[in-house]
C-alpha cells in the first residue's frame, strides 16, 4: 500500500453507508469482493450489538445490471435516489471505457464525491475517477494491463503499489486487489483489530496454488 495524507480514524461505534457503483460490464469480483468485506464486517458489528454499516448497489435504473463475466444483479438504489453516501466504490471491468463518456455516471460520481468521507476504485474504475475529475491531481493505481491507456490519458498512475491512497481517493489494482483495499478501509472506518476480525472470517489469506511454479 502506497498513501499520503493525514491519519483517519473514526469512533468505533459509528455506522456508516457504502455505495458501490454498478454498471453494464462491470467486473465481478471488483465489487462483490469489497461487497463481501462490508457485508461480513457489517455482520460481526450487528453481532457485537453495535450498529451495522450499509452497503448500497447503486446503478443508474432499479433494473438487473449484466456484468461483464454474465452475473446479473439487482441495483438497491439509483443515482437520482439513494441515502448520504460515507463511502463511494466504483469498480473496473469493459464497461468503464463505454462510462468514461457518460455524463449522468461521471456527474453523479463528482457531486458524491464533494461529501464522501472516501472514494475509492478497483481496476479501471479509476478510469472514472479520472474522468469524473475526482482524481484531479491524485495517484491512482488500476490493473497492470490498463497502467500505459491511463497514464496517456493524462492520469498520475501508481505501478508498484497493490492499492494507494492519496487523500480521501483510494484506489486499488486489478480485481482481486479490492478485497485489500476493502479490509484496510474497514479498519479506517472502525479499527484495525475489527478489520483483522472481519478478514479472519472470510478466511481471506491468499496462498496462490501455483506461487511455487513462478
Amino acid at each position: 500500500m502506497l498513501g499520503r495524507g493525514a491519519a483517519t480514524s473514526y469512533t468505533g461505534t459509528m455506522a456508516f453507508t457504502i455505495g458501490m457503483a454498478i454498471f453494464p460490464d462491470a467486473e465481478e469480483l471488483d465489487f462483490v469482493g469489497p461487497w463481501e468485506v462490508f457485508t461480513a464486517s457489517a455482520m460481526l458489528r450487528e453481532r457485537a450489538g453495535e450498529q451495522p454499516d450499509q452497503v448500497l448497489l447503486i446503478a443508474d435504473g432499479l433494473g438487473p445490471v449484466r456484468c461483464n463475466k454474465g452475473l446479473r444483479v439487482l441495483p438497491d438504489a439509483t443515482f437520482a435516489e439513494h441515502p448520504p453516501l460515507d463511502v463511494v466504490l466504483v469498480p473496473g471491468g469493459q464497461g468503464t471505457r463505454r462510462e468514461a463518456d457518460n455524463p449522468t455516471l461521471l456527474s453523479w460520481l463528482a457531486k458524491v464525491s464533494a461529501s464522501a468521507r472516501w472514494t475509492t476504485s478497483v481496476c479501471t474504475g479509476s478510469l472514472l475517477l479520472h474522468a469524473s475529475g475526482v482524481a484531479d491531481g491524485r495517484r491512482l493505481a488500476t490493473h497492470f494491463g490498463f497502467e500505459d491507456e491511463l497514464e496517456r490519458r493524462g492520469a498520475t498512475v501508481v505501478r508498484d503499489a497493490r492499492w494507494v491512497r492519496d487523500g480521501q481517493i483510494v484506489s486499488s489494482q486489478g480485481v482481486s486487489a479490492g478485497i485489500d483495499m476493502a479490509l484496510w478501509l474497514t479498519g479506517q472506518l472502525h479499527s484495525v483489530e475489527h478489520a483483522r476480525s472481519t478478514q479472519r472470517y472470510i478466511q481471506y489469506d491468499p496462498a496462490p496454488p501455483y506461487q511455487a511454479d513462478a
